[in-house]
């Protein structure tokens, strides 16, 4: 079984778009806008690891510190509010976010609302 770090990237403002964007026809991406200093962005980690674990591949994630130079841009741009905050994309398109840190389960259920049918 694949560890969940072959599927997990970090980004930034000058490559979100070909980390995301274009990534994002190839296989759906969960997005997750964290920081540092957010207790619920680190509780949330674990959780998110094991869903792309259980996904094997067939969905990545990609981490976007907002407090790493101008990534906040990017969370203003996607009108992200509360940290963590978790998009979908799938073919450059927004699916769906939730917001907190969340069980394993109600993500996997987020991701099985928003993709009935994974690639």
């Amino acid at each position: 079984m694949p560890h969940h770090a072959d599927h997990t990237l970090a980004t930034s403002l000058q490559r979100f778009t070909r980390d995301v964007i274009e990534a994002s026809s190839q296989r759906p991406l969960l997005v997750d806008f964290w920081a540092e200093w957010c207790p619920p962005c680190l509780q949330i980690v674990p959780a998110l690891g094991k869903v792309i674990t259980h996904y094997e591949g067939r969905i990545g994630l990609v981490k976007v510190e907002v407090d790493d130079g101008e990534n906040m841009k990017l969370a203003g741009r996607y009108k992200v509010r509360g940290f963590p905050t978790i998009i979908l994309f799938h073919r450059g398109e927004e699916l769906g976010r939730f917001s907190g840190a969340r069980p394993g389960r109600f993500i996997e259920q987020f991701i099985d609302e928003h993709l009935p049918v994974l690639p």
